[in-house]
């Protein structure tokens, strides 16, 4: 059984309308009706709304459709992409910024407008820009890969 069959189903055993069930779950009825032929589907918040409202298990709801659990799982993975760019994205700006730091200060030094040395930064740490732009910008490309279709 599909999804919108088996709401309308849950729906019609409470002896509910459309419009009783979007008051329920503060949805318009419109959104109902469009679940029940398979026109849309509901997030994954107004599933499990749905599942305790029945007294079904989200299991049964979400099974009974390969294509609503489709959604669900590709909607689940959107959610999680967001955190994880925002932090690779993060660790490339500041590899960015960092060159350009040195950049600005090797200028203002070549221009004898500083006294700024680069030279008390402890080794190593001249390559900590690339590899901070190397790391978010890989980060970030499988991330992708990973998570948008």
């Amino acid at each position: 059984m599909i999804f919108g069959e088996r709401l309308k189903q849950e729906r019609e055993k409470k002896g509910w309308s459309q419009l009783d069930l979007s008051e329920k779950i503060h949805v318009s009825r419109q959104s109902v009706s469009k679940w029940e032929t398979g026109k849309n589907y509901p997030s994954i918040e107004i599933i499990i709304h749905l599942s305790d409202l029945f007294g079904v298990t989200i299991d049964e709801m979400l099974r009974s459709d390969k294509e609503l659990k489709d959604k669900v799982i590709k909607d689940s993975k959107k959610l999680a992409y967001p955190k994880w760019k925002v932090f690779f994205e993060s660790i490339f700006t500041i590899g960015v910024l960092m060159i350009v730091g040195k950049i600005i200060i090797m200028l203002l030094n070549h221009f004898g407008v500083t006294g700024i040395s680069l030279e008390g930064l402890p080794k190593g740490t001249s390559f900590l820009p690339l590899i901070l732009m190397l790391v978010g910008g890989i980060g970030a490309d499988q991330l992708k890969n990973k998570y948008i279709d």
